[in-house]
């Protein structure tokens, strides 16, 4: 037996990045915090830093790409995106280093490895230059990230719905983003079919797509001014028993804080020898 380790370094409007890895190597699912940060909490956590073997970006929205330029170019890991992502990487005034040796093309729904991790990306939603998801298959597990999404399309669900193990995003409460201080054109941004997926549609997607593969739940990139992780967790608790899915039964959910370092989670995969 093989171990897959899943760790959420930062996950909200103010940095995003996601440790998954194995005994032997691990990867970042973007880097919207300092390289510093990134060190120390995987220092704390356990994890050698050089066993980084790429990073992998979602969009180019500021808190997912903070330091790939850093982590690419003077730290020489490879990071993987797909070309208009890059293109936003290279736009960015948020990246000083401009991405050269460390810039790698990817497709999405063509898979590609690194070491043993099978990768995917699909098209997820969202108002940046580009946006995916990752389904990492490692052995006998599936490890699907889902970030920053307006809505879920066919093409999300098809991914989402091969996870043994999920990050969803659950960014606001409907009710707090209504009678919140953002302004109009913010909340109309927030909620529309380009933005971000709410508690109550995080919730409706694994009440109705749920099946026993399903281990595994982190909500993720929460609102620091339209949400907070017991409310996030509560309305998806209550729309899964809703349906007869009992959580801490039938599988494990947990709502990821925005600034604090999670568990490493660790999970026995079957590998084939």
């Amino acid at each position: 037996m093989e171990k897959l380790c899943f760790l959420s370094l930062a996950s909200g409007s103010s940095g995003n990045c996601y440790y998954v890895g194995t005994p032997h190597f691990g990867i970042l699912i973007d880097a919207g915090i300092s390289v510093r940060q990134i060190k120390k909490i995987l220092k704390d956590r356990g994890v050698e830093f050089e066993k980084i073997q790429a990073i992998l970006v979602t969009h180019d929205h500021a808190d997912h790409i903070k330091s790939v330029g850093c982590l690419g170019e003077t730290l020489h890991i490879p990071v993987y995106t797909t070309e208009t992502v890059h293109a936003g990487i290279r736009r960015s005034r948020y990246v000083e280093e401009v991405l050269i040796r460390s810039r790698y093309v990817i497709e999405k729904e063509v898979a590609f490895m690194i070491r043993d991790f099978r990768i995917t990306a699909f098209e997820v939603p969202h108002d940046s230059s580009d946006n995916v998801g990752y389904s990492i298959e490692y052995g006998d597990r599936t490890f699907v990230v889902v970030t920053d999404v307006g809505y879920i399309t066919e093409t999300v669900a098809k991914y989402a719905c091969k996870a043994n193990h999920l990050v969803l995003e659950a960014n606001y409460d409907e009710e707090m983003l209504k009678s919140g201080s953002y302004p109009d054109f913010l909340k109309e941004r927030v909620s529309s079919k380009s933005g971000h997926l709410s508690n109550r549609d995080a919730a409706e997607f694994l009440a109705t797509h749920y099946t026993p593969d399903l281990k595994d739940v982190w909500l993720c990139h929460l609102s620091r001014d339209n949400n907070h992780p017991e409310l996030a967790y509560k309305t998806v608790d209550l729309r899964l028993f809703q349906e007869g899915i009992k959580v801490g039964k039938d599988l494990s959910l947990t709502a990821l804080k925005r600034m604090t370092p999670s568990d490493m989670y660790e999970f026995e995969v079957q590998t084939k020898e």
